[in-house]
């Protein structure tokens, strides 16, 4: 009798661990636990999801506290990222447990609430004390560094001290003063003279729009922008200056490429006699031509500090503008056509003015050479 309740035992035991063994087999121990947890409150006698999840509490607080004490040891701004990471994974799983009373009975979990407060207020004042090692230095590198770290402070807890102030002091003291030059135009366009039609929009124009852009926008960037005429007549000390060239300019002759094709269509001609609709065959050859090319350009944008002559910026923005274009002619029976050839004999595949060219080509350089721009003046 003794014998057949050791092995009744026994089996009760190595059933209950296969039960449990696929939620403490998985890779995510995090994710096994909310499945236990969400297969409790369905069905709060699931022996498997019962069984397995105080051990998967258990695991999750044992990996995530080392994990915790591991990066407390380090002296790198970055831990406290993954310092509260881990708290707050550990505040997940209390969440989860607690908003089901069936695995509540199984585990009372720890709360860390308070736990990550406590690191975001010590995070907050790390990076606000490195922020102000930058912020009483002089120079508009340091105030960017200082408006980066004091932003990070803001984030982890929100209006810390004088935060607020501190950034707003530091961004004006980071702005750059700007000069945007029109656009040289070293391109084959301009050489041979083409002619003026759409000279504005690469050259004032193309100035202007981004004028007009930068300065909406600089909310988002320690910069104010002025053209080559503002800085000379109001006698402006500019930081930085960019410079706009038009190269490698590419218009080919088009290309043309020729397809015949022939039509056919079954038409009424009349009746018979007893009123049958009689129908006949006709037939037509259609020629149709095809012009076409691919036109390119590149725009440098070199953005320069004044003062020292280092480049702060330096990009090749390129595109290209596709055009083609097609027209027929036909032999036979206009009544074989098909509504897209008959749109086509009206079509004159006439290539559009180099200069307009030009304009398009611009059109589609332009928010490259803008966002360029942005992205040298941001954060």
């Amino acid at each position: 009798m003794k014998k057949v309740f050791f092995f009744l035992l026994l089996a009760i035991g190595v059933y209950s661990c296969k039960t449990s063994k696929g939620y403490l087999e998985r890779g995510n121990p995090d994710r096994s636990l909310q499945d236990a947890v969400k297969k409790l409150c369905k069905k709060d006698d699931d022996q498997k999801a019962a069984e397995a999840l105080p051990v998967l509490y258990a695991n999750i607080k044992a990996s995530r506290l080392e994990k915790i004490k591991t990066y407390s040891a380090s002296k790198d701004l970055g831990r406290w990222d993954k310092i509260i990471d881990e708290y707050q994974g550990l505040q997940n799983a209390y969440n989860s447990i607690m908003a089901c009373p069936a695995a509540f009975k199984i585990v009372i979990p720890q709360s860390y609430n308070d736990n990550i407060i406590e690191a975001n207020n010590l995070a907050a004042q790390e990076y606000y004390d490195y922020a102000q090692s930058y912020f009483i230095k002089s120079g508009k590198d340091n105030a960017k560094i200082a408006y980066v770290y004091f932003d990070k402070t803001n984030r982890y807890v929100s209006e810390f001290k004088d935060v607020k102030e501190k950034m707003i002091q530091a961004f004006k003291n980071a702005t750059v003063l700007v000069v945007i030059n029109q656009v040289e135009d070293g391109s084959y366009f301009n050489n041979n003279g083409w002619g003026n039609y759409g000279a504005n929009y690469s050259n004032d124009y193309f100035q202007q729009k981004l004028l007009r852009d930068l300065n909406t926008t600089n909310n988002r960037y320690p910069a104010l922008f002025y053209t080559d005429w503002e800085v000379k007549r109001d006698n402006i000390k500019a930081d930085w200056v960019v410079f706009l060239r038009l190269r490698d300019l590419y218009i080919p002759y088009p290309e043309y490429s020729y397809t015949t094709k022939n039509e056919s269509a079954n038409i009424k001609i009349g009746k018979d006699s007893t009123g049958k609709p009689i129908y006949k065959t006709v037939y037509a050859t259609v020629k149709i031509t095809k012009a076409f090319f691919t036109a390119r350009g590149q725009m440098e944008v070199n953005i320069r500090d004044v003062i020292s002559g280092r480049d702060i910026s330096y990009k090749a923005c390129k595109d290209e503008f596709v055009w083609e274009e097609e027209k027929a002619t036909y032999s036979g029976d206009s009544q074989a056509l098909s509504t897209r050839d008959l749109e086509l004999l009206n079509h004159t595949a006439t290539p559009p003015r180099k200069e307009e060219i030009l304009n398009e080509l611009y059109r589609e350089l332009y928010p490259q050479v803008l966002n360029n721009i942005i992205n040298a003046a941001a954060f």
